[in-house]
């Protein structure tokens, strides 16, 4: 019967995507680890922060800049002001005799294209990108550029940290824990698949032709692996932030991100050849991909289960699993009885995150772009 197989294919694809993908990473480090060879390396570095109207947030971060512990001689620091138009650039000029240069894109572009602004000025060997929003500890560029000094290395990303208005460390999500769960495996048996775009470091090489209408840091990884190179997680490489003020715009924010990861992917399908790529293949195609793919393989099965319903007694409770599963998802997100770390957030966060990647995809086919940007207010 055609809707028991939609049925059953749809449940072992969101299985395999959430479950077996992670399960079989796990088994393949126990036969391949690709160990990391960092030392004590200390090359010319730029530094480089995109801003766009940040005039609450970039004293703070110029400030937590400047106390890097890295050899101040071998420190270049940018700033790329996206054309902002509040007290942005009035309150960068006030840093100058910090060294900080201040290149100021003359109309709005967007993010990638004040980043491409920034690297054709820099004059470091590594590139390290930073939000305005992301905190980093004293010895953040330190850490983060010592992964450079293993010759295979193309790009690395830092570990994502939530911290709360007060500034304690709180808990990170489910959701992001998994994701850096997932980093870290991938990292050890052959190379990320994505880095995180708020503070990730590059060889100036790598860098080279930067794309303007691009998502930096997914095609940063991507032409780190087609020249060759592999992108690592680093532990110790951490960037702290808080969350997003309105959950809402958190919906806005992922089908964004999702968006523009689509565009990338899709100018880079022949990756998806093993004979090329190899491993690397098989990860993208698992970890993007099927992951973009998940919000259909959920209605598939919630929708196919509807016709299966008075087949079995076993239909009619995976039917009423679904339907509570959604039921406690949607009662999360329009009401506030659940705070934010209480496990049943988890059901809320997942459906809200495949909501908005279904929502990228209509956008896709519209043939919707997004270069402009606002920083989310945190």
């Amino acid at each position: 019967m055609m809707v028991k197989i939609v049925f059953w294919f749809s449940i072992i694809f969101i299985f395999y995507t959430y479950i077996g993908y992670p399960l079989i990473l796990m088994i393949l480090s126990l036969f391949r680890n690709r160990s990391l060879k960092k030392g004590d390396f200390t090359p010319d570095v730029t530094f480089i922060i995109a801003a766009y109207n940040e005039e609450r947030r970039i004293k703070e971060k110029i400030e937590n800049t400047v106390k890097q512990d890295y050899p101040r001689e071998k420190l270049e620091i940018i700033v790329a002001s996206d054309c902002s138009t509040d007290k942005t650039d009035d309150i960068l000029k006030s840093y100058e005799s910090y060294g900080i240069r201040v290149i100021r894109s003359p109309e709005r572009k967007g993010k990638d294209a004040a980043q491409m602004l920034a690297v054709k000025n820099a004059s470091g060997e590594i590139l390290v990108f930073s939000d305005v929003a992301t905190i980093l500890p004293p010895n953040g560029i330190t850490n983060i550029v010592r992964n450079f000094f293993d010759p295979t290395v193309g790009c690395v990303s830092s570990l994502d940290r939530f911290i709360d208005p007060g500034r304690k460390i709180s808990g990170e999500g489910v959701y992001v824990r998994y994701e850096m769960f997932l980093r870290t495996l991938e990292s050890e048996i052959n190379t990320l698949v994505g880095l995180s775009g708020s503070f990730f470091a590059a060889r100036r090489k790598v860098c080279q032709d930067w794309a303007v209408d691009l998502q930096s840091d997914f095609n940063t990884l991507l032409k780190s692996v087609k020249m060759g190179l592999r992108g690592v997680l680093d532990p110790d490489s951490i960037g702290y932030y808080k969350n997003i003020i309105d959950e809402r715009r958190e919906f806005e924010r992922k089908a964004r991100t999702v968006l523009r990861g689509i565009y990338v992917f899709m100018k880079s399908l022949a990756m998806l050849n093993p004979f090329q790529y190899g491993l690397f293949s098989w990860q993208l195609f698992s970890h993007k991909l099927c992951r973009w793919l998940i919000p259909f393989a959920m209605i598939l099965a919630f929708f196919s289960n509807v016709f299966l319903v008075f087949l079995s007694s076993f239909y009619l409770y995976t039917f009423l699993l679904q339907s509570v599963f959604y039921a406690i998802a949607f009662g999360g997100m329009w009401s506030h009885i659940y705070s934010k770390e209480n496990i049943l957030r988890i059901p809320s966060f997942l459906v809200l995150v495949n909501l908005s990647i279904l929502n990228a995809w209509y956008q896709y086919a519209r043939g919707t772009r997004i270069v402009s940007w606002n920083p989310s207010k945190r």
